[in-house]
């Protein structure tokens, strides 16, 4: 049972089955793979969360909670690269880890990454009706508070209870529309998206060369508040615990992974698209934390749009609001769309190996899509949207892909020891230290989520290690031909 359970695909067959399978478009260069990676970044961590980590968990040594959450992401996205180059599918860390780990690694690491793309579309899209419902209002148009907000949300305790809203009716809506363009076709989804990239990328930009004349020093003291005697709330516990929720920032890389079956020249273009994009994304993350910090006292900023209350803190550049505002829209829009890319390709490969249903391997006869399991995460995260806040959402997606990069980071060591022979058009550099120190920073950043986190991770692991067993373990196509 152990050994079949641990059997792990051989790189060889894995390439095998990926050139006798049907063919996706292969429209996508080494730029509109960067793209990608920040279309799925850049969006709620910079717009939102920056704001919360430092009112609650940093104070302005937010900075140094996005440097070590980029370090951790850094190491791992090295490690994708590698992965990547060598075996250019759409399964991402779950391929990866079915080479070196095992089929039950892969699956709970395919799992999670099912959480962690599915969430990422819902969490953002629930920042993209906070956003969207303020800008409404400016211009007089006023939603309904029962039809903007989720009916489940925290209490005290940090369980789940009723709010007495309905449901979040535009995350609802608009992630329904993104799936749409993302059935149609690769080549639409990443026009789209790139001209979503410029433009927040640009507002960005204009943010922080703006905002560097208002900075005043004295926000930034002390740079590392007191801890108040519990975990997590300043001090180095806060900082590090705000680095874990942050990391939910900087995991879009990935993205550009999932779509190297859709890549021109994968060895080549997927390595650069993952590290361009993380690269980036950490410098305007930074640049812009150090600025918002800066220009109002950290407490203020738990809020929706901690931008906007820096901005409207100084009339000189209030003008700046709106066009922020229009940025975060847009960011936010484009991360949804990128991860309803992602997730279905993840589906994509674990239908191909058997782990579940051959219906979601299928490909549309025209637009060259897996449209069915397009559509099955499409309304499995609008679902999500329409019920969580964003605050339970984003503490879960930290901590499923903190496990999906721990097991890429060791998944590298292993097949360097498994398969030493084996051509690597790029290799990650110092192996051991860099995939041993990339496994420590993100499981150290899984310590410091909050205990109810990993509640209801167990949760989940334990309804999708029920579906393995009910279906997975049965189908699976590397048993059924004795590899």
């Amino acid at each position: 049972m152990l050994s079949r359970l641990f059997a792990v695909r051989s790189v060889e067959s894995i390439v095998n089955d990926l050139n006798s399978a049907p063919p996706l478009k292969r429209v996508l260069t080494a730029r509109s793979l960067t793209a990608i990676g920040l279309g799925a970044t850049i969006g709620t961590g910079v717009f939102i969360l920056t704001g919360t980590v430092a009112a609650n968990h940093a104070g302005p040594a937010l900075t140094l909670a996005l440097l070590i959450a980029a370090i951790g992401s850094g190491f791992a996205a090295i490690c994708y690269a590698e992965f990547a180059a060598m075996i250019p599918v759409s399964g991402s860390a779950y391929t990866y880890s079915y080479a070196t780990l095992g089929e039950a690694i892969a699956w709970f690491i395919g799992w999670n990454l099912s959480l962690e793309y599915m969430l990422s579309a819902s969490a953002v899209a629930v920042g993209w009706s906070a956003y969207v419902a303020s800008l409404l209002t400016k211009i007089g148009i006023h939603l309904p508070e029962a039809l903007i907000n989720a009916p489940l949300g925290k209490t005290e305790s940090g369980r789940l209870g009723f709010t007495g809203a309905v449901v979040n009716m535009p995350a609802v809506l608009v992630v329904l529309a993104l799936g749409w363009v993302c059935y149609v076709g690769v080549k639409e989804s990443a026009r789209l998206n790139n001209f979503m990239v410029f433009i927040k990328v640009g507002i960005i930009v204009v943010f922080i060369l703006a905002g560097i004349s208002f900075i005043d020093t004295a926000n930034w003291q002390p740079f590392l508040p007191e801890n108040t005697g519990k975990r997590g709330e300043f001090g180095w516990s806060g900082v590090f615990q705000g680095a874990a929720i942050i990391f939910f920032s900087y995991i879009g890389f990935d993205t550009a992974s999932t779509a190297a079956r859709e890549a021109r020249n994968p060895q080549r273009d997927v390595p650069l698209g993952i590290l361009g994009a993380l690269g980036v994304s950490a410098v305007l993350y930074i640049a812009m934390s150090a600025v918002l910090t800066g220009m109002v006292p950290y407490t203020s900023l738990d809020v929706a749009a901690p931008v906007a209350v820096a901005l409207d803190a100084h009339p000189q550049i209030a003008w700046l609001g709106a066009l922020v505002e229009t940025g975060a829209i847009v960011g936010m829009t484009s991360v949804i769309l990128m991860s309803l890319l992602g997730q279905p390709r993840i589906f994509l490969a674990m239908a191909e190996d058997g782990l579940l249903p051959p219906s979601w391997k299928k490909i549309h006869p025209v637009h060259r899509t897996p449209h069915v399991a397009t559509i099955v995460a499409t309304v499995v995260a609008a679902i999500i949207a329409g019920l969580l806040p964003l605050d339970v959402l984003g503490e879960l997606i930290s901590i499923g892909i903190l496990l999906a990069f721990t097991g890429v980071c060791i998944g590298v060591l292993v097949l360097r020891y498994t398969k030493p022979d084996m051509p690597r058009p790029f290799r990650v550099p110092f192996a051991p230290v860099t995939c041993v120190l990339g496994a420590l920073v993100c499981m150290t950043m899984m310590a410091f989520l909050p205990p109810d986190t990993w509640w209801r991770l167990g949760i989940w692991s334990a309804l999708g290690f029920s579906i393995y067993a009910a279906y997975g373990y049965r189908h699976s196509k590397l048993r059924a031909e004795g590899r």
